[in-house]
């Protein structure tokens, strides 16, 4: 998480797709004024709402999301495209980050990528995997500009911005 948002303002009321667990959340939840969760899974989800003290943890799908246009300073996603079960649900949720966006808001994160390990720790579980070479033109696709992403050997970020 420090690599993809090293530098980078979140602005006041951010919105992360995918916690998962909450590892990022936990951390987020102390750096931002207003954080909102949606995770798809309700056992995950629930788990989270016991023990954190965000209070804005909502079962939900990020391919369809329950926000207003333009509500969010900024979307984060850390490791969880690849559980989207396909390409065109991860542009889904791509144009939906871009929808809730504010002008000027930024859409960031990390994923991982293909490695023999990686697809073991997958056996059973949904492994769609991102191509750091194409994603930027996938971002494009929807409407994001000023796309940096950073490839590193098992994992990439990406920092996207919504046109003002």
């Amino acid at each position: 998480m420090p690599w993809a948002l090293s530098g980078l303002e979140l602005g006041a009321n951010v919105l992360e797709l995918g916690p998962g667990p909450g590892l990022t959340t936990d951390i987020l939840q102390h750096q931002v004024d207003c954080l909102t969760s949606i995770e798809i899974d309700a056992r995950l989800a629930k788990s989270l709402k016991l023990r954190s003290s965000a209070n804005n943890i909502i079962i939900g799908d990020a391919t369809c999301l329950p926000f207003a246009e333009a509500s969010f300073s900024a979307v984060v996603s850390f490791t969880m495209l690849h559980h989207v079960p396909s390409t065109q649900l991860q542009n889904r949720l791509i144009a939906e980050a871009y929808r809730v966006l504010r002008p000027g808001g930024v859409f960031a994160g990390t994923d991982s990528r293909w490695s023999s390990v990686f697809r073991l720790a997958h056996v059973g579980d949904t492994m769609v995997v991102v191509d750091p070479n194409t994603f930027e033109h996938r971002l494009k696709s929807a409407g994001f500009s000023n796309t940096s992403i950073k490839v590193a050997t098992s994992a990439f970020s990406f920092r996207t911005t919504r046109q003002v």
